[in-house]
């Protein structure tokens, strides 16, 4: 069989598993290259490359520099100063609440920033008397469009970047995302204040509450103890990430997006903002294997010619 059809067949499997979601995510993604080896269409060097690829090692570097961030209480501390100044009105702590979430989305773990918030303004809500949900949706509407700001700001915008690297096309700047990030932001923000809180169902919190939260801050790796956090490795995870994103946003040549990002993560953990332990447990492995698996298939896709019969029948059909 030709291998373009193999490449074909295998990546409509994967389609369907991840639509179904009959096995996990990350499973899917490793079985599809996997097998793509197994049937011959890739060298077995080149199976697992994506492991290795530079876009890959960026998301586990800045998953880390994340997770200190979050562990030190950093995005908690900033998060509880903003919120609380906003007090208890509902429309100004909305405002305040979708501020900074944006802002710590933007070059952060999207649902490190809700786990990191949600039991500040779950328990803000429940002392002025206010329905959470009310609050709760406009942190994960923030969160979402937060990460379209900045080049790391969600996953997406990180492989577009990678992808336009390898086929050697100019690539996007590190905030020329921001050209429609920041308007996008702007106006959901107000839109949500002015006219969609109207339409926030109004649900009460319940007793799943503290569970959901746990649950979201274990995944992100912002789970922490009620130990009282130091102000001086808050500091260095701040100045650590602000330097990882000023090396990104400069374009030095000697200090690629993926180095910047291993530099940063290897200093949280030197300086003590995090454990060895709670580096590992920081990163997010489905969203690394995930990629890592399906840039084995894309490469498959190129080198089979698989890619190119998708393009020319929609040219054909779309013109």
């Amino acid at each position: 069989m030709d291998p373009a059809v193999i490449t074909l067949c295998v990546l409509a499997v994967a389609a369907f598993l991840f639509v179904t979601e009959l096995i996990p995510l990350a499973v899917t993604a490793m079985a599809a290259c996997t097998a793509l080896g197994i049937l011959g269409v890739l060298p077995s060097k080149q199976v697992y490359a994506g492991l290795s690829n530079s876009t890959v090692v960026l998301f586990g570097g800045m998953f880390v520099i994340g997770a200190a961030m979050f562990k030190t209480g950093l995005a908690e501390a900033i998060g509880v100063a903003v919120v609380k100044k906003a007090g208890t009105n509902q429309v100004p702590l909305m405002a305040a609440i979708m501020l900074v979430t944006i802002v710590l989305s933007s070059v952060s773990s999207n649902t490190g920033t809700v786990a990191c918030l949600m039991p500040v303004i779950i328990g803000i809500c429940q002392a002025a008397k206010i329905s959470p949900s009310k609050e709760l949706m406009p942190l994960a509407i923030a969160a979402n469009v937060g990460g379209t700001i900045t080049m790391i700001g969600t996953p997406p915008n990180v492989i577009v970047t990678g992808a336009l690297s390898a086929a050697g096309l100019p690539t996007f700047g590190f905030f020329e995302f921001a050209y429609i990030g920041i308007p996008l932001s702007i106006i959901i923000l107000v839109y949500t204040l002015f006219i969609g809180r109207h339409f926030i169902p109004d649900k009460q919190a319940g007793e799943m509450d503290e569970e959901a939260v746990k649950a979201a801050a274990e995944e992100a790796g912002a789970s922490g103890d009620s130990a009282p956090k130091s102000k001086t490795k808050m500091w260095i995870s701040g100045i650590i990430l602000l330097g990882v994103v000023a090396c990104m946003a400069l374009g030095l040549k000697n200090l690629p997006l993926h180095t910047a990002a291993v530099t940063g993560a290897i200093l949280c953990v030197v300086t003590g903002c995090l454990k060895e332990k709670e580096a590992y447990a920081g990163i997010d492995w489905v969203t690394i294997f995930l990629f890592a698996g399906m840039l084995s298939v894309a490469t498959a896709m190129e080198k089979t010619g698989a890619g190119k019969m998708i393009a020319d029948a929609v040219v054909s059909m779309m013109g």
